[in-house]
């Protein structure tokens, strides 16, 4: 699990490092697309499914986070 993430993580950074801008487009499946939506999008997601996994924990131990 934590390999995959590794991996996904590498594949982000590799695919960020030649933009010079955040306000002009990439090519990706086909589209062109922000670089600067694409990062917005990933840290909602990222911020969202951190949620879920406090939510998880709390159902376990029922410690809440402040």
């Amino acid at each position: 699990m934590f390999a995959a993430r590794r991996a996904a993580c590498e594949d982000s950074r590799s695919a960020v490092k030649d933009v010079n801008s955040l306000d002009g487009t990439v090519e990706f499946r086909g589209e062109s697309v922000s670089p600067r939506c694409i990062l917005a999008y990933m840290i909602e997601e990222y911020a969202r499914h951190n949620g879920h996994a406090d939510l998880l924990r709390e159902a376990f131990d029922g410690a809440t986070v402040e």
